[in-house]
């Protein structure tokens, strides 16, 4: 499993995070070592403890994560703490173990206080982290999962860890020269004046503009601008017939800004829209594991009354076996006594690895279920994240094109050969 640990300070922040609500399920496996028993009261102590030395941070935090996929019992977690503990150097420090389940995930939490309190010195924590993933290389292999490469290769990392600035910008459209050309000569023959070519542009996606060497170009939504005599294969003088004067047409700079002002416009429309239908997916699948999470509290609550139940009535059944008074007193001196007290230890000890085993099968039968539900919440995530990507990388990138295109003003003027 990943281990991922720290030295730290702020003890009663940590505590309160352990007991975040966000979780939808949090065991208090154990608290060892304090007198306080509850996780709130055991942070205070080891607080105060630590106040009486120069130690700052003086717990460490280790948090253990076993692949999504694996649903890991409470006494594997145990026996894993206790071999990282051992190995720290905090086998014997004050410890608390809380387990966690989250979106069909089950992960633990151990907080060592790292203050001896017979010396008031703290353990020397060397090159924890080499000790971690040396410790994270055993347990896979110890519990045949496939190893990440960045274990199974000391020093390998996963090149793929893209932030937004690395996502590929949206690709321009894929018009060619020919079809570009066609286009323009379409809009151009579908028109009679300046108004209608104006609107046949835009409906093709172009900008009519007045061209730096005060010519009559069109200017793509990408920033591309094309000549019109170039594209229509008419002279200059049949479009100035037709378009009137080019000094009345806004600049090409003008038009990229208008571009860039409408097309910011746009995308944040769409994400918008983007965000509102990802909330309606996703209601539903929230609404069900907000109740299957309430489902599989109550299924726990009541495990934990029946086997409690059914342990007080095992053990009263186990006191009866021995008698009393004289019977008592021989059965001592016959042996009988040490007899029945070691089936007692025998059956006690089979019914605590029954009931473990209990809680575990309605652990992983509900691990199991909730995970059905997470698959379709990680999917309607995982579709929303790609496209909101791409919205902001397109926004980000109109939103700067006017620098863009002021930086790269001496190729304004785009030449597509005939």
């Amino acid at each position: 499993m990943i281990l991922k640990g720290s030295q730290r300070a702020g003890a009663m922040h940590l505590g309160k995070h352990l007991l975040k609500q966000e979780n939808e399920h949090i065991e208090v496996h154990q608290i060892r070592g304090f007198i306080a028993n509850d996780i709130m009261g055991a942070m205070k102590e080891s607080q105060a403890i630590a106040r009486g030395t120069k130690c700052k941070q003086h717990v460490f935090s280790l948090s253990l994560n076993p692949p999504e996929a694996e649903t890991i019992s409470t006494a594997d977690f145990e026996k894993a703490v206790d071999k990282i503990g051992d190995y720290l150097g905090l086998g014997q420090q004050p410890r608390i173990i809380v387990i966690h389940e989250k979106e069909g995930r089950r992960h633990a939490h151990c907080v060592w206080s790292r203050i001896k309190s017979s010396e008031m010195k703290a353990v020397q924590l060397s090159h924890y982290k080499n000790k971690l993933q040396e410790k994270s290389r055993e347990l896979f292999l110890e519990h045949g999962w496939k190893m990440p490469d960045g274990l199974l290769h000391k020093g390998q990392r996963n090149p793929l860890n893209f932030t937004l600035s690395e996502w590929q910008q949206a690709k321009r459209i894929g018009r060619d020269a020919k079809s570009i050309k066609s286009s323009l000569q379409d809009c151009w023959s579908n028109s009679d004046d300046k108004a209608s070519f104006e609107h046949a542009l835009k409906d093709q996606g172009y900008y009519l503009a007045r061209g730096d060497r005060r010519g009559f170009v069109a200017v793509t939504y990408e920033g591309e601008v094309l000549s019109l005599s170039r594209m229509t294969g008419q002279k200059s003088k049949t479009i100035k017939e037709r378009l009137g004067d080019v000094d009345l047409l806004p600049s090409v700079d003008q038009i990229k800004q208008l571009i860039a002002n409408e097309m910011t416009q746009l995308i944040e429309r769409y994400i918008r829209n983007h965000k509102n239908k990802f909330r309606e997916n996703i209601k539903p699948l929230d609404d069900r594991r907000t109740i299957m999470t309430q489902n599989h509290k109550s299924q726990r609550s009541n495990q934990k009354i029946k086997l409690a139940q059914r342990k007080q009535q095992e053990q009263l059944k186990r006191s009866n076996r021995f008698r009393k008074g004289l019977k008592g007193i021989w059965d001592r001196m016959t042996g009988s006594h040490s007899k029945l007290r070691k089936r007692n230890e025998q059956e006690t000890q089979n019914a605590n690895k029954r009931d473990d085993l209990e809680r575990h099968s309605l652990i992983t039968e509900q691990m199991s279920e909730r995970r059905k539900i997470q698959y379709a919440i990680k999917q309607q995530r995982l579709k929303y994240i790609k496209t909101g990507r791409n919205l902001y990388k397109d926004i980000e990138h109109y939103r700067h094109l006017p620098a863009l295109w002021e930086s790269k003003s001496h190729q304004n003027t785009l030449t597509i050969e005939r």
